[in-house]
């Protein structure tokens, strides 16, 4: 997030989309709904269900699947003709505006309704409430993201954010919604193929170096490795013979999921790492417990970029490990003595190492955790980014075209697909799934229509339905819910049996990696 969880009951609007907010992240929606009902904030709400969180909204507006840079350039198209945007921010602090301007050009309401589904006044009307108020706050999570034009997704609210000068100052900002708690701690600490922490790239000469003095080793590769998202069909050519998995159950979360198992089945050596014997690790040749979260010291980053202390609650199972210490025997093992006498002596070297960090210790978040980036022990860290100038000095707009789904409805699959969570589930259940009260909450998965669809197909509520793509089948009972509109279904991913993955589209962004999840085609029948 460029700004605080705390900035969004500072917002004079708030545009949501791609985010269940109030199922996905339900703390943080109860800013949202205390800002809009005590503080008379203004909600923008854009997805394709009537979710929770669009009761509370001005204006739900309800996209067609995968089509979220056409609706976002026509909002842009609308500021930019009716001259309501920033134009002392466009001018001062950004650049390429022009061709921003030319790109949207064509988004006209009436074009974007073509594309999208939405009401040319509807879209009018949002544009004219978003740039209308003094700031604006934009949340968006996965809904966003797991597309194969993600990336173009996220730029374009980006365009919109600086195009209305609501960026750098409290009650605005550009804010992803993390799906775990520590996935942002992830990445920073180098979680990604192409990076080490605080996303300093393996291809620089120099901080190749710097990593080597730190590490007292020569030699790093400046090759950038894999994406997860690539590993699977590498594995299934034959050319990965060996995976490393630490708490991802990926035969639950994957897309194409019967693909994935005959990847990893191709595999020579597979280990798994986790806390409990998940759907993955009961593949694998060696399983490695570890300790939880409530078992061991350490860090977490929030999805506000706040670094917080997690302290030991209980002790581990005799012969679970904190994940760093299995790490750090197998580097031993392997030749490569890692040795530090606890978690505190690996947040020293964190910092050493990673300018972001750097005035980060545990001595400092003891009572408080800091926002990054706080570069040394005196700073307070930064709650909200981008006050003063970019990081690159002046913020680029991107001139994006849209461009459709990977897949879209024919005859024989005439229904789209979008997948996501509920809030009495936790990811692939691993845990959740093990607490009786919420397996009564949430006990099976479904597939959830609308009424219109319900009676076309002649089915009713509680029905066993056969749900099918070019990828799988699954068996799953109907849910009619008012949330559904016509032509788009919803499964929830949590549950193996009858998993969505089984059906979802496994083609990637070509820039983030990240699958499209969210739209893909399929066909319902009642089940035998």
């Amino acid at each position: 997030m460029t700004n605080t969880i705390g900035c969004i009951e500072k917002a004079d609007v708030i545009l949501i989309t791609g985010s269940n907010t109030t199922e996905n992240h339900p703390v943080l929606s109860n800013f949202v709904k205390r800002a809009v009902t005590f503080k008379k904030t203004k909600l923008i709400v854009v997805d394709p269900r009537r979710i929770k969180i669009s009761t509370f909204a001005d204006q739900w507006l309800r996209p067609n699947l995968g089509t979220d840079v056409a609706w976002i350039n026509g909002l842009m198209h609308v500021i930019i003709k009716e001259e309501l945007f920033d134009k002392d921010f466009v001018t001062n602090r950004t650049e390429k505006f022009d061709e921003l301007k030319d790109i949207v050009k064509k988004f006209t309401p009436e074009f974007v309704e073509e594309i999208c589904g939405i009401p040319a006044q509807s879209l009018i009307d949002a544009a004219r409430l978003y740039a209308g108020e003094k700031t604006g706050s934009i949340l968006y999570c996965m809904g966003i993201t797991q597309h194969t034009t993600g990336t173009d997704n996220v730029k374009s609210l980006a365009n919109l954010a600086m195009l209305c000068g609501n960026l750098g100052m409290e009650g605005g900002g550009v804010n992803p919604l993390r799906g775990q708690n520590n996935v942002q701690g992830s990445c920073d600490m180098g979680g990604l193929p192409d990076v080490f922490s605080g996303y300093q790239a393996v291809t620089d000469s120099e901080l190749r170096k710097k990593m080597e003095d730190a590490w007292g080793v020569t030699g790093l590769p400046e090759k950038v490795g894999l994406t997860a998202t690539k590993m699977i069909p590498s594995a299934f050519d034959g050319d990965l013979k060996a995976m490393y998995i630490i708490g991802e159950n990926l035969l639950v979360s994957d897309p194409d999921l019967n693909h994935a198992e005959k990847s990893l089945s191709n595999l020579d050596f597979l280990v798994v790492q986790d806390i409990f014997l998940s759907e993955t690790a009961v593949l694998a040749d060696v399983v490695l417990p570890s300790a939880c979260f409530a078992e061991k010291e350490g860090t977490f980053t929030n999805t506000e970029r706040r670094v917080q202390r997690i302290r030991k609650a209980v002790d581990p199972p005799a012969e679970a490990w904190e994940d760093w210490k299995i790490i750090c025997e197998i580097g031993t093992l392997m030749g490569y003595p890692m040795s530090y006498a606890n978690s505190s002596d690996i947040m020293e070297e964190i910092s050493r190492t990673t300018p972001s960090y750097a005035g980060i210790t545990f001595d400092r978040i003891e009572q408080e955790g800091i926002c990054w980036p706080c570069p040394n022990r005196e700073h307070p860290g930064t709650p909200i980014l981008h006050r003063d100038q970019f990081t690159r000095g002046r913020g680029l707009f991107h001139a994006i075209d849209y461009r459709p789904p990977a897949e879209e409805t024919s005859k024989q699959y005439p229904m789209y697909l979008t997948t996501g969570r509920l809030l009495y589930q936790f990811h692939t259940g691993t845990m959740s799934m093990k607490t009786a009260g919420l397996n009564e909450l949430a006990p099976e998965s479904f597939v959830e229509i609308s009424s219109k669809d319900a009676r076309t197909l002649e089915i009713e509520d509680g029905t066993m339905v056969d749900i099918a793509s070019k990828r799988g089948k699954i068996i799953a009972r109907v849910k009619v819910s008012r949330k559904a509109v016509p032509g788009t279904v919803f499964i929830p991913f949590h549950y193996a049996r009858a998993a969505a993955n089984k059906l979802t589209n496994a083609a990637l962004d070509p820039v983030s990696g990240i699958p499209e999840y969210k739209v893909c085609a399929v066909s319902l029948s009642r089940a035998a």
